[in-house]
């Protein structure tokens, strides 16, 4: 069972709304949407260095240009669903990151997103594929709390 959204701030969960997902790398982000309604997820791209100035300005671009309404960033806990090295590296990426963007940040468990990328084939990027699972994981699992 994934594990539940940390430290949302979104009031209306239970609404259809567009997401943006992102599976936050420290070199490469791998970035992708919803549609409007909030049960389809498609890859968008990759995100060089998004934890900079300048990575976190091309976020807030994207999320300007897809219009998205909430952003759920992966978090990376280790297959025994315990809080790695990479957890306070990416809890401390969304705390930037709610700095630059005017939507609800999420953090949601991303544990087997990059090894379903890496069986999808596509032209995507792995990264971005990666943000597609996630995404889609985190769909499903709002549509069945609805």
């Amino acid at each position: 069972m994934r594990s539940l959204p940390r430290r949302s701030s979104s009031r209306h969960k239970d609404a259809a709304v567009k997401v943006m997902a992102l599976d936050y790398g420290s070199a490469r982000t791998g970035v992708a949407v919803s549609d409007p309604t909030g049960t389809l997820a498609r890859p968008v791209g990759v995100v060089e260095g998004a934890a900079t100035e300048s990575g976190l300005a091309e976020l807030a671009r994207l999320v300007r240009e897809e219009e998205a309404e909430r952003i759920v960033v992966g978090l990376p806990l280790t297959m025994r669903g315990t809080r790695g090295e990479q957890v306070a590296e990416t809890e401390r990426f969304v705390e930037a990151l709610r700095g630059a963007v005017d939507v609800p940040v999420e953090l949601y468990d991303e544990r087997f997103t990059t090894d379903l990328a890496q069986q999808t084939a596509g032209a995507a990027p792995e990264d971005a594929l990666a943000a597609a699972h996630l995404l889609s994981t985190y769909l499903e699992w709002c549509a069945a709390r609805s």
